[in-house]
């Protein structure tokens, strides 16, 4: 199988740079449109696709973006690997506005969104006691530090609905009795959906503030986040320009099975199945369904 790097961007980071062959293209999903289209290219011989999580112009809030869409549209065009870019706002003093923080764990405190592409008619439960790649975040955290970004691997992202920023008390909770290190509306149920379908999957958390716990930042400013987010979208680039330098062409099979999350995962028995449920996992699952390899 052929490598096929999926970009989803966050907030400050609407398009890519140096792709050849660039074009956007529209994926009809079971599950509605995407974000947007998808541009997809060539960077220096390794495939891209590209997906503008909030649109083109920031037109989704993160409880209305299309998540599971988004994933089963990377997958149907052939992504392997997807590498999530987002805004994020520390609980760390040492993790400052403008460093990279490679996410490794999730507290998901979302309401209301779709979740799983499985239910009632094909029921299925994969892992995520290990929710991102770890053969990817290693990749993902050296073309950050390529980049020149200031990284750190490893962290706990907790997702939460938005899209208004964390009371005092809020953040408190988060950084002193759950221990998280970033905070962020959009990485759940991204992370969980690209599982599902058998995509590794890393993430960089792109510090842009201290949320409202510090004492010398006071409540979170849009306007010092928008400034962050500038420079923070410039190490963004960057980091996808390194990439191709770092990741083979080839496609290996996942040391740590991300690539096989469904193998034992189905528990709906074959004559107990919803067709019409099954149509619509025909990419996202369609290699266990079908037997194939």
């Amino acid at each position: 199988m052929e490598t096929m790097i999926g970009i989803i961007g966050g907030s400050g980071l609407y398009d890519i740079d140096g792709l050849e062959d660039a074009k956007w293209v529209s994926v009809e999903t079971p599950w509605g449109a995407s974000s947007d289209q998808i541009m997809t290219g060539v960077l220096d011989g390794l495939k891209m696709a590209f997906l503008p999580r909030h649109g083109r112009g920031h037109v989704h809030s993160p409880s209305t973006v299309p998540y599971r869409a988004n994933i089963d549209a990377l997958k149907r065009i052939g992504v392997t690997d997807i590498i999530s870019l987002s805004a994020t706002g520390s609980f760390r003093e040492e993790m400052a506005p403008g460093d990279f923080v490679i996410v490794d764990q999730y507290i998901d405190r979302t309401r209301g969104r779709d979740k799983s592409f499985f239910g009632t008619g094909c029921v299925a439960h994969v892992s995520l006691a290990h929710p991102t790649c770890p053969r990817l975040s290693d990749i993902l955290a050296e073309a950050a530090a390529t980049a020149g970004a200031r990284v750190h691997r490893g962290g706990t992202y907790l997702a939460m609905e938005g899209p208004q920023f964390s009371t005092l008390g809020e953040s408190k909770l988060y950084r002193e009795v759950w221990g998280c290190d970033v905070i962020g509306m959009t990485n759940m149920p991204e992370a969980a959906l690209a599982r599902e379908a058998e995509i590794c999957y890393a993430s960089v958390a792109m510090v842009t503030d201290y949320d409202s716990w510090h004492p010398d930042h006071g409540e979170v400013s849009v306007t010092d986040i928008i400034k962050t987010l500038q420079g923070n979208g410039e190490k963004a680039r960057d980091t996808i320009r390194a990439l191709p330098d770092l990741i083979d062409r080839e496609r290996a099979p996942c040391p740590h099975e991300c690539d096989r999350a469904l193998e034992f995962a189905i528990m709906t028995a074959p004559d107990k199945r919803d067709a019409e449920l099954l149509k619509k996992l025909d990419a996202v699952a369609g290699r266990v369904l079908k037997g194939t390899p």
